[in-house]
């Protein structure tokens, strides 16, 4: 019996606000725990809740990007459960008047194109952290995410394997983190990922049992989370051992298996009910239309244009606009007149592997993009190797206010453009070595690189190798 996978996808998406949703403390990852919070945080009594307007315009925003509806008036309700990591007793929420419905992407599969439905996008204030410590078996609880703003993204069950999942996801990212919504940023959280999974006989119509799998942030657990739980339904409906049932479960990344942690709830189980305190909140066209006025460039836009207008490859293209840092660095390069190819390469060869071996991200690094455009100009005129701007770059990269010019005159770093020095430097090697030379007058031209990387060892790499080529063969041929 052929079985189908059916799934729909939840995607929490913590918004790049400056303050939480309903309170102005910080919202920012990466503080002390519990550094910021106050009494709203914590769920005191009559601490009036505040909406933060940016959160509800970066709504707007997720929406125009998602090709969904646009609410013309939007309300906030209390979901009501008991966690310790919600102080309150409820999540500020929205069900019946969401900001976002009926949107839809357009995702590409090694199939072709697809299209993904949306049912729709809702604000809610995220939850706090719960931290076990399976040494004295105890749970800590940090507030300080609890009441950031985040969107839900709420898709139809439209995916039928992980690559569309996958593609989706990245879509997502791409989309929101160029417009500035979110940084999305899956290892910190500020991306996470409920899949609602159902296996069902090929050709069937009615959907099966649905697991849900909670709060997972990476591509790769995502993946593995799928497979196992597809194979896990897929063995209970086959052996019919044991009843299939409609649960919530966490993902072991370390084991690669799904376990229980509850009944799946619906939503009558949470008790819904319009939030008092907040009054609706409505969104003229206007409003709209002032929102989507700030919008940039779309990646998707960003990317036509990086292949029509600058001749990348397609490739190229999506390594430079898989984050916002390298697009800017690219941008700076072409301003100060550095061939686009050019730049992408050393961007995509150098930059990104300095980064990584500096434990560097591209977003936060300061780099002057002048200097670096001047190393690549000093490449490409042959007035220093590619080994040294490499070496020189790394050096930039760890204090932004180096003298270029200065470090390779002090160290003698330059190409040498002696030929004296050089013929001498060639002719000790060709006699230190006879038999690769007599390898190379019996016809054998492989040898010159056997002496191209000697000589260039012997001129620690400042003589030019055009010029080392011309005169090897020519010394060599005599």
């Amino acid at each position: 019996m052929e079985y189908e996978i059916v799934m729909g996808l939840e995607v929490h998406v913590e918004l790049s606000t400056e303050s939480k949703l309903f309170c102005s403390c910080s919202a920012k990852f990466g503080a002390a725990q519990n550094e910021h919070v106050c009494p709203a945080c914590c769920g005191m009594p009559g601490m009036p809740a505040v909406l933060n307007k940016k959160a509800v315009e970066l709504g707007i925003i997720a929406g125009l990007l998602t090709n969904s509806e646009i609410a013309p008036k939007i309300t906030f309700d209390k979901k009501n459960y008991f966690y310790p990591d919600l102080p309150t007793g409820y999540q500020i929420t929205q069900l019946f008047a969401p900001i976002c419905k009926n949107g839809h992407i357009e995702i590409d599969t090694s199939k072709g194109l697809k299209t993904i439905t949306l049912k729709q996008i809702h604000i809610e204030e995220d939850a706090g952290k719960l931290v076990h410590d399976n040494r004295s078996g105890t749970t800590l609880i940090d507030y300080n995410r609890a009441g950031v703003p985040l969107i839900e993204i709420v898709s139809n069950p439209d995916f039928r394997n992980s690559e569309q999942v996958i593609a989706y996801l990245t879509k997502l990212q791409k989309l929101l983190s160029f417009a500035k919504v979110s940084d999305c940023k899956m290892q910190e959280g500020s991306m996470r990922c409920d899949v609602n999974i159902s296996v069902r006989k090929k050709g069937e119509k009615k959907y099966g049992v649905r697991t849900e799998i909670k709060n997972m942030n990476s591509y790769k657990a995502i993946e593995r989370a799928i497979a196992f739980e597809s194979a896990r339904h897929i063995e209970i409906l086959t052996s019919k051992k044991e009843e299939l049932t409609q649960e919530t479960r966490g993902f072991d990344d370390n084991n690669g298996e799904t376990y229980p942690m509850r009944s799946k709830e619906d939503a009558h189980d949470y008790r819904y009910f319009p939030n008092p305190e907040i009054p609706p909140v409505e969104i003229s066209d206007k409003w709209i239309s002032e929102v989507a006025s700030k919008i940039s460039e779309t990646f998707e836009a960003k990317y036509t244009r990086y292949l029509n207008e600058f001749g990348l490859t397609k490739q190229d293209c999506e390594i430079l606009i898989a984050n916002i840092g390298a697009v800017k660095i690219f941008e700076d390069l072409i301003s100060f007149s550095i061939a686009p190819k050019d730049a992408a390469n050393w961007i995509i060869t150098d930059l990104l592997g300095l980064l990584k071996t500096e434990k560097k991200d591209i977003e936060s690094v300061e780099l002057d993009c002048k200097k670096f455009g001047k190393i690549i100009e000093l490449v490409k005129q042959n007035k220093i190797n590619r080994d040294i701007g490499k070496a020189v770059l790394q050096l930039l990269i760890k204090d932004n206010a180096l003298d270029i010019e200065k470090h390779l005159t002090a160290n003698n770093l330059y190409i040498s453009s002696n030929t004296e020095e050089l013929q001498d430097i060639i002719q000790t090697i060709i006699k230190e070595n006879p038999k690769p030379a007599e390898e190379f007058r019996a016809g054998n031209e492989k040898v010159l690189t056997f002496f191209m990387g000697r000589i260039m060892k012997a001129t620690k790499g400042k003589a030019d190798p055009k010029i080392v080529g011309e005169m090897l063969n020519k010394i060599l041929a005599d």
